[in-house]
């Protein structure tokens, strides 16, 4: 006999309580969406209805994949970052709502500026450049990303956000000096790699076995890119211009003595919702 759609949310909810998922909750809400293909008012109001066999197959399918591991924003194929809803794939890491102190560090610093030029390195899914774009509507913002399976991923979201007019995306390698073409912004954002190499193998699982290793691979001690950005990218900030950093955990001070060294002053570190230093920034000094 079919079950409610009620039944089913509550299933798959205290399956993923009991395996100890920590937001048990939406993801049993996200998961029953995606696989009925209801709304959440949609799953609201029909509560109470019965789903059919292939749809109540087709929920639980997804309880087990989920509870082998692989995380919900995969298996549905979407994420919320900043109120955005995005399109996200294995190709990208899934947004975290530790990213969002970086993003609103910056748009913070773009309202204050007015007409914004901003870069995204290491962009992924777009996730912080299209949540700067859109809340600071003088902004325009360029997404550079080295993979072009994850450049899809961005193009994908500049559509989905309505955004085509303000952002675009380029294939760009952060550890690479940026071409004059470029010309200047007046931030730079990035969320680069920076898990040491060494480290990878001992992360959660669900990290480890399902989101991408390329933008995982900080170097041996998870720094190559904050150095390589710094060096070769403050050429592309015009004077006064601030470049963000989010910053894995223990790697704010080495993050800002790589900036200071290199000529930027006024530097600041930002911590998260967990009280872990989360956000570098920096202003640069028009001489070094």
């Amino acid at each position: 006999m079919s079950t409610t759609y009620n039944n089913l949310y509550m299933d798959l909810r205290a399956g993923l309580k009991a395996a100890g998922v920590e937001m048990a909750t939406l993801e049993a809400r996200e998961l029953v969406c995606f696989a009925t293909g209801k709304s959440r008012e949609e799953l609201v109001r029909d509560g109470a209805l019965y789903a059919s066999p292939e749809l109540e197959e087709r929920t639980y399918d997804l309880l087990k994949r989920r509870l082998a591991g692989e995380p919900v924003a995969y298996l549905i194929g979407e994420w919320e970052f900043f109120g955005l809803p995005l399109d996200i794939s294995s190709d990208v890491l899934i947004p975290r709502a530790d990213t969002e102190v970086l993003a609103a560090q910056a748009i913070d610093f773009c309202r204050s500026v007015g007409e914004c030029r901003v870069l995204d390195l290491c962009a992924g899914s777009g996730c912080v450049g299209l949540a700067i774009a859109s809340q600071t509507q003088q902004s325009r913002v360029v997404l550079g990303e080295l993979s072009e399976a994850a450049l899809k991923i961005c193009r994908q979201n500049i559509r989905r956000c309505g955004l085509s007019g303000r952002v675009i995306s380029l294939q760009i390698d952060a550890r690479q000096k940026p071409s004059v073409a470029l010309g200047e912004f007046q931030c730079i954002v990035s969320n680069p790699p920076y898990i040491p190499a060494g480290d990878i193998p001992g992360l959660e699982p669900a990290v480890r076995d399902y989101e991408p290793h390329l933008a995982l691979d900080g170097g041996e001690d998870g720094l190559d890119f904050y150095r390589d950005i710094v060096q070769k990218w403050r050429e592309a900030l015009s004077p006064g211009g601030r470049l963000y950093f989010e910053v894995g955990i223990g790697q704010a001070d080495s993050a800002l003595r790589i900036m200071r060294a290199a000529g930027f002053g006024d530097i600041q570190v930002v911590k998260d919702t967990h009280d872990i230093p989360r956000v570098v920034f920096g202003t640069l000094c028009a001489e070094v």
